[in-house]
């Protein structure tokens, strides 16, 4: 069995080789390469492998990009250095996700786990997750804004995001509520400031509101299997979570 490793850190990559080569004596590591230049060039050029691991973050960039460049024609096993919290964000269907620093015993296990997938399986697995491990490790890795200029008067006002209680429509404009009470009028569109904030900070429970996890005071029982929110600094208008946004609100309430 042929086997690729993809990690930039030479230690790291030492260890790996150690533990897979320990797993089965008919494995045969045949490179181990540090960068997406260096495992397109190597994809490139030789025969395809049987298994490769392959950290999500090397030093020119991340793993995916291997993908877009190269063919991958054989099963991938993912390792990352992000914690438990952050890799359940992307636990999805394909061979198997390690964190590093790589334990014995979970390298066993994502082994045995390949083993019994047919060839066809471990690659019908792969293919669906790439694209979905790759918008999740974006979403992880993405620079949200960490405030909001606004304009009052003649004046220029930085607003950091923890004293946001809530972002809300009205009449045709947008606006924020500090947690001081104000309200301010902003520049972009709720559909934007969905964009631009943290979604485990921040959640649009309707069409017109996004609202502050760590704002809420209370969340009670409303007509028709609805939500009604309030905020410690009170709220602008009701705030309701509409009934399709409810199971997904009590899944980032729960997160």
């Amino acid at each position: 069995m042929n086997v690729l490793i993809i990690e930039d850190e030479k230690l790291a990559a030492e260890r790996l080789q150690q533990l897979v080569e320990q797993l089965d004596e008919a494995i045969t590591v045949l490179a181990r390469v540090d960068s997406v230049k260096k495992a397109v060039q190597y994809l490139s050029a030789n025969p395809p492998l049987d298994l490769i691991f392959m950290d999500i973050q090397l030093a020119d960039g991340l793993s995916f990009d291997i993908f877009e460049r190269v063919e991958v024609a054989c099963p991938v096993i993912f390792t990352t250095a992000y914690n438990e919290y952050a890799i359940k964000a992307f636990k999805v269907n394909s061979i198997d996700y390690l964190l590093k620093p790589i334990q014995e015993s979970d390298l066993q296990q994502a082994y045995v786990k390949f083993r019994k997938l047919s060839p066809q399986e471990r690659l019908s697995r792969q293919q669906e997750s790439i694209v979905k491990l790759d918008e999740a490790f974006q979403r992880l890795t993405r620079q949200y804004k960490s405030r909001f200029v606004v304009k009052v008067g003649e004046h220029l006002h930085f607003v950091p995001v923890e004293q946001i209680d809530c972002f809300f429509s009205r009449d045709k404009g947008t606006f924020i509520q500090r947690s001081d009470k104000r309200n301010l009028v902003i520049d972009y569109p709720l559909e934007v400031v969905e964009e631009l904030v943290n979604p485990t900070l921040f959640f649009r429970v309707s069409r017109k509101f996004v609202v502050n996890l760590n704002a809420i005071r209370d969340v009670v029982a409303y007509s028709n299997s609805r939500l009604r929110l309030f905020l410690k600094s009170g709220e602008p208008e009701e705030i309701i979570v509409s009934r399709e946004k409810v199971q997904a609100f009590r899944d980032w309430l729960d997160s």
